[in-house]
């Protein structure tokens, strides 16, 4: 099936993950995609654990499938519903996380509305909701333990996988995180395997849902990860530019393959296309240990689209693996910031591509300027970002003049950073 397991279990090297995503669950693939309607991108990432170097080697053998246990099998006090920080991550997803919420959500006024409109019986009855909003629907039967409930919404196992094979051996002393991956634990410390597991509820989105009152996606992993109540520990300090550029990637492929699978793409979703292939083609510019993204010209196809998807793909792994330095954040910031001059209408330049481009540079003024600050989750924004927040808020009214004289007003704002 065009080469989907390119690696092994322990890195999920998945070149399309929405693939990946069908077999995991268990459905097709033409069943799965028009149903990618969940607004949240799934970022319950990795359990705090803390490594340990153990004592002597353990053998486990690869495991393949397994059953679902449900949140269950997490929540006792002994494990993680207990208090602390290493026994409270169960804690914190269902007093906190909004992906607990994930199945509520469906037995809403809108979702009810929405499922009217497309014709579909109740929104928590049909597939094309459950896939994102309630993922144990999706999962054969013979697959769920009887302490899996569909109403957990998305839950540990949506994002550290099947938990039968490895629930009882992962706190053991003697497991290393190799021997947790390698029982079939998702290796959620890698970032490219994190954005694969998140993307595919929180990008691509049937444009008949859209149009019936759906909430708009925009995959974001470094932003969203912030904002996500954290039960995990980051150690890498480059993390959140490398998260950034991951996620960007990521997007940028779903959105290709979309595009290259659909005879006649929607014009609306092939601007958002230019104006994350433009922001990608600015970063990659900027150095030369990374994969390159072409500027998007004025015609559009299906080899053009699936061109960008292997390239967009091969950007994501590189940069998993990349350690990328503060001072390419900061030469990063400073072209983002300078790109006023390209936000005139003009015959190629659409004001809805100009707003497409707009969307996605706030949200890499915001991810850049809190990596070269070491902004704090939860710190103030700096007044003039808030403006470009708030320029983007609507495509109607989204003025390319007044973006470009608050983007010339942010870069004054920004100068210590870029010292």
């Amino acid at each position: 099936m065009e080469d989907l397991f390119l690696g092994c279990r322990m890195n999920l090297c998945c070149p399309h993950v929405l693939e990946w995503f069908a077999i995991a669950i268990s459905v097709s693939v033409e069943d799965m995609f028009p149903s990618v309607v969940c607004r949240m991108c799934l970022v319950l990432l990795a359990l705090g654990f803390a490594l340990s170097s153990p004592a002597q080697e353990v053998e486990i053998a690869p495991r393949e499938g397994g059953r679902f246990v449900g949140a269950a099998g997490c929540k006792s006090s002994s494990c993680h519903g207990g208090a602390g920080e290493k026994r409270s991550q169960y804690l914190t997803w269902v007093q906190k996380d909004f992906h607990t919420r994930a199945y509520a959500i469906l037995t809403d006024a809108r979702s009810a509305r929405i499922a009217e409109t497309l014709g579909l019986p109740a929104a928590q009855e049909s597939s094309r909701c459950t896939v994102c909003h309630s993922p144990f629907q999706s999962v054969a039967p013979a697959r769920l333990m009887s302490t899996a409930h569909p109403d957990e919404g998305v839950s540990c196992e949506s994002c550290h996988s099947a938990a039968e094979s490895w629930l009882r051996g992962h706190t053991r002393k003697d497991w290393n995180y190799a021997m947790r991956v390698t029982a079939g634990m998702r290796d959620l410390k890698s970032f490219y395997v994190r954005a694969n597991t998140c993307v595919a509820c929180h990008q691509n989105l049937d444009v008949n849902i859209l149009k019936a009152g759906h909430p708009e996606l925009t995959f974001e992993l470094d932003g969203q990860s912030v904002a996500e109540p954290k039960h995990w520990r980051d150690d890498d300090p480059s993390g959140g530019l490398r998260a950034w550029f991951v996620g960007q990637a990521v997007a940028l492929r779903e959105m290709s393959w979309a595009l290259s699978k659909n005879g006649t793409p929607d014009a609306e979703e092939i601007n958002r296309w230019k104006g994350l292939a433009w922001l990608l083609a600015k970063a990659t510019a900027q150095q030369t240990n990374l994969p390159v993204i072409g500027q998007p010209g004025g015609t559009t196809s299906r080899s053009v689209f699936t061109g960008a998807q292997g390239q967009a793909d091969l950007l994501a792994r590189r940069a998993a693996e990349s350690r990328l330095s503060d001072d390419l954040a900061r030469q990063l910031l400073r072209v983002f910031a300078a790109t006023d001059s390209e936000f005139v209408t003009s015959k190629e330049t659409s004001p809805d591509l100009l707003f497409r481009r707009a969307q996605r540079l706030v949200l890499a003024l915001d991810r850049l300027s809190a990596a070269v600050s070491n902004e704090a989750p939860g710190a103030a924004k700096n007044p003039v970002l808030a403006k470009l927040f708030e320029d983007v808020r609507s495509r109607a009214d989204f003025q390319a003049p007044r973006f470009a004289e608050h983007l010339r007003s942010f870069v004054a704002t920004i100068e210590p950073l870029l010292r």
